[in-house]
């Protein structure tokens, strides 16, 4: 059976044919590029169900945002933090987690500079 023939790649400027979208080359760039721009953030995604488990378990042990109890306050918990983060090399260890409600989360990765 004949097979189609090969179009440009639509990388501006290639002068490539591919059987694709775009050549090898640029297939790479465009896969980087769709990562860090368009994709939407969605934890499902990212961290799937075994993470699910893993923070439902470390929340039923630690039920009260960790920053908050040293400083005297009562807060649910609302976040399961890495202190070191997995794409630094953390894992899901419980000694790599800390319990937050929003505000400590979010003051945590201000201070950081991560959003």
């Amino acid at each position: 059976m004949p097979r189609k023939p090969k179009r440009p790649c639509r990388f501006p400027g290639c002068p490539n044919l591919t059987d694709g979208v775009y050549c090898e080359e640029h297939a790479k760039v465009m896969e980087q590029h769709y990562e860090k721009f368009q994709r939407g953030y969605s934890p499902g995604k990212r961290y799937g169900r075994a993470w699910k488990r893993i923070r439902d378990r470390y929340v039923h042990k630690h039920p009260l945002c960790e920053q908050c109890l040293k400083a005297g306050r009562y807060v649910a918990v609302e976040e399961v933090h890495h202190i070191i983060p997995l794409a630094d090399g953390g894992t899901n260890e419980e000694s790599n987690l800390m319990s937050l409600c929003r505000s400590c989360h979010e003051k945590i990765h201000h201070e950081r500079g991560d959003r």
